[in-house]
């Protein structure tokens, strides 16, 4: 987990200009960014201290050095979270087995109707669905994976009116997840197969994009209410965190636009 936060701190030092953190800007840079010593500065850190976490040496940083670093590169709240993940340390990745759902909770999308809805595993794979979400996501193979199908799948870009907003956004929900478990066999060949096989991947991915799941409101083109604009919301799972209940409230869908 060291090297993933090392990496995810040299991205937002790398984005961050010397205008946007108030330094007088003074010749021309080799590099894009701010340099390791302004940084360390900005945060009252040491550099050798800030050196080592870039590193990915095994060292544990405090809450005051992480708050310190957040408020220096300017983090969002979703970014903040992000790092005090990696800071906390690895997770210990699950098996390369396929994951299971517990009938319980496998039942519940049949519970919601005319409402889409599916339950998710720890990269995305659909471990169950409805007739709703069957019908909505329209080649979404029972078993299949949201982020593949979001890059992989043509349907995608026809179901998703805003499909470039919604397929950054689900990315950097995978970026995330990455980082959280950069040795998950499932997560790794997700990603290298995404990479391979999108260029909008390739483009986006090394970006490091941070979102969190929450809820919200898409525009979709319904195969028999056309394009609709529909509240979601995600929950997730009490005894498997890494497992997400994703709800469509048609009911409450409004005309969309064309």
């Amino acid at each position: 987990m060291s090297v993933e936060l090392g990496t995810f701190l040299r991205s937002r030092r790398e984005r961050l200009t010397p205008a946007d953190a108030g330094l007088p800007v003074t010749g021309r840079r080799r590099t894009p960014g701010l340099r390791r010593e302004e940084l360390a500065l900005l945060a009252g850190i040491s550099a050798t201290w800030l050196t080592y976490l870039e590193q990915g040496r095994a060292v544990r940083p405090s809450d005051q050095v992480l708050d310190a670093l957040a408020r220096a590169l300017r983090l969002s709240g979703a970014e903040r979270e992000h790092l005090r993940r990696l800071a906390g340390g690895a997770e210990t990745p699950d098996s390369d087995v396929p994951e299971e759902v517990a009938p319980e909770v496998a039942g519940v999308p049949a519970l919601l109707g005319d409402n889409p809805a599916y339950v998710t595993g720890i990269c995305y794979d659909v471990l169950a669905h409805n007739a709703a979400a069957e019908e909505l996501f329209q080649g979404m193979a029972p078993g299949g994976n949201v982020v593949r199908w979001m890059f992989t799948e043509p349907a995608a870009r026809e179901v998703l009116v805003d499909w470039e907003r919604e397929a950054r956004t689900i990315l950097a929900r995978l970026r995330a997840i990455a980082g959280r478990n950069p040795e998950h066999p499932r997560v790794t060949r997700l990603v290298a197969e995404l990479t391979e096989a999108s260029s909008e991947v390739r483009a986006w991915w090394p970006r490091y994009e941070i979102r969190f799941s929450q809820a919200g409101h898409k525009r979709l083109r319904h195969p028999r209410l056309g394009v609709v604009t529909v509240p979601h919301a995600s929950f997730h799972v009490a005894e498997r965190p890494e497992q997400t209940l994703v709800v469509y409230d048609l009911r409450a869908a409004v005309d969309g636009g064309a």
